[in-house]
C-alpha cells in the first residue's frame, strides 16, 4: 500500500486552492456556485466510471503508487481525489478566460 497517487492529487488540488485564492477564480468569487458546481461534476464521472466499470470497459490498473483500497470494484479510492482535481482544474481554467475577458472589456 502506498500514498505516492493520494498525496499528489491532495498535493496538486492544494495548488488548485491556493490559485484559486490567489486570484479569485472560483470559490473565492462564488462558493455555492462553485460548490454545486464540483459536487455535480464528480458524482456524474462516478456514475459514468460506475456505468464503465459494469460494461467492463473501465478497470484499475494495478500499480504500487496506489493505495489499494477500493470503493467499489474497480473504482479505486484515488478516484473521486482524480475528479475532484479534474473538475477544479476545469473551473479554474474557466474562472481565468472570464477574470481576462472582464479585464479586456475594462
Amino acid at each position: 500500500m502506498s500514498l505516492v497517487y493520494l498525496g499528489a492529487l491532495l498535493f496538486s488540488l492544494g495548488g488548485s486552492v491556493l490559485l484559486d485564492w490567489r486570484f479569485r477564480l472560483t470559490f473565492w468569487r462564488d462558493a455555492r456556485k462553485a460548490f454545486w458546481t464540483m459536487t455535480l461534476g464528480i458524482v456524474f464521472f462516478i456514475i459514468w466510471d460506475l456505468f464503465g466499470i459494469a460494461l467492463g470497459i473501465f478497470f484499475r490498473g494495478v500499480t504500487d503508487l496506489m493505495t489499494g483500497i477500493l470503493l467499489a470494484p474497480e473504482l479505486p479510492l484515488e478516484e473521486p481525489f482524480f475528479l475532484a482535481l479534474l473538475c477544479y482544474t476545469t473551473l479554474n481554467v474557466l474562472g481565468a478566460v472570464a477574470v481576462r475577458e472582464r479585464k479586456a472589456a475594462a
